[in-house]
């Protein structure tokens, strides 16, 4: 068996405008100065503790957790209102390689689990991936906790998996892992910070992603 796991946020799910507007309000609440889009987007993938702490590297731990529980309130109220698409391509590509009886789909994400299951429930993939990996339960990426707990629950092994992601961490978290690394080009780290991080392969669409992965698979 094989193992394919994917990160959400920037490679599955274009949650970039949720993103954006939550640690927008959470700053703002905080009475601090809004950041550039770049510099948010560019702690995506990593713990919410995680990254406020790497946004704010002088801020006191009140004002990180403040942050915090700001972004996780105005992430929760404006996900009510509308869900964050998919890219286009993503649900082809999952159905196609959920159809495979020699593949198994994980996620690892650092989403919270309240929030993974908000995507799932979201989009109708309930019972599609069979491991779910989220921040809850481990260290942040590029930590290979939650790739380790994907692979011993679907008793797969390193050499048999792949992580698929946009982010430096993703591809981090995998090498550290033993796997496989394809990144994404559509998410919200740069080619050349993949590539960096040790990802195998890059692709620009899900196209070109999926038939990798089944020749990857073969």
């Amino acid at each position: 068996m094989k193992l394919v796991v994917f990160d959400v946020d920037g490679t599955l799910v274009d949650s970039q405008g949720l993103i954006l507007h939550a640690m927008d309000s959470a700053f703002d609440a905080a009475g601090l100065a809004l950041l550039p889009r770049e510099q948010v987007l560019s702690i995506v993938g990593l713990s919410l503790p995680v990254a406020v702490a790497q946004l704010l590297p002088q801020a006191d731990p009140d004002t990180v957790t403040q942050v915090v529980e700001g972004y996780k309130t105005a992430y929760a109220t404006a996900r009510a209102e509308q869900a964050a698409p998919l890219y286009a391509g993503a649900a082809d590509c999952l159905d196609r390689l959920a159809a495979r009886d020699d593949i198994l789909l994980a996620v690892a994400t650092g989403k919270s689990r309240r929030g993974l299951d908000a995507v799932i429930a979201a989009h109708g993939w309930q019972g599609r991936f069979l491991s779910l990996q989220t921040a809850d339960g481990h260290p942040s990426k590029p930590h290979p906790a939650m790739l380790h707990a994907a692979m011993s629950e679907t008793g797969t092994e390193a050499a048999d998996s792949i992580m698929i992601g946009d982010t430096s961490f993703d591809m981090q978290m995998a090498r550290q892992a033993g796997m496989t690394g394809f990144g994404v080009s559509w998410g919200y780290h740069l080619t050349q910070a993949l590539t960096d991080a040790g990802a195998a392969q890059i692709f620009g669409d899900f196209a070109s992603l999926t038939q990798a992965i089944e020749r990857w698979s073969a």
